[in-house]
């Protein structure tokens, strides 16, 4: 089923179509709203571009963080398991 869901991010109203939970959604949006709104007043630039670039690479640091961590933790399970 798919339904809309109107988000606010970074002072616009932005119409999305999912097919999942659209809480999950209002909270993702949300997650994006806080961390563009904390980057735009760290760097003092309020171009919704340059703010979005930032905010994109932030998630992006943590994502290949969190998989980095995720494939050691899958090696050290592994190297368990092999070693009983």
């Amino acid at each position: 089923m798919n339904q809309k869901v109107d988000v606010e991010i970074f002072g616009e109203i932005i119409p999305l179509k999912t097919d999942g939970d659209s809480e999950y959604v209002r909270n993702l949006a949300a997650s994006v709203d806080k961390t563009m709104r904390g980057i735009a007043q760290k760097t003092r630039s309020f171009s919704p571009a340059r703010v979005g670039v930032l905010a994109a690479l932030e998630f992006a640091d943590k994502y290949f963080q969190a998989k980095r961590d995720y494939d050691e933790l899958l090696d050290l399970l592994e190297s368990k398991k092999n070693h009983k």
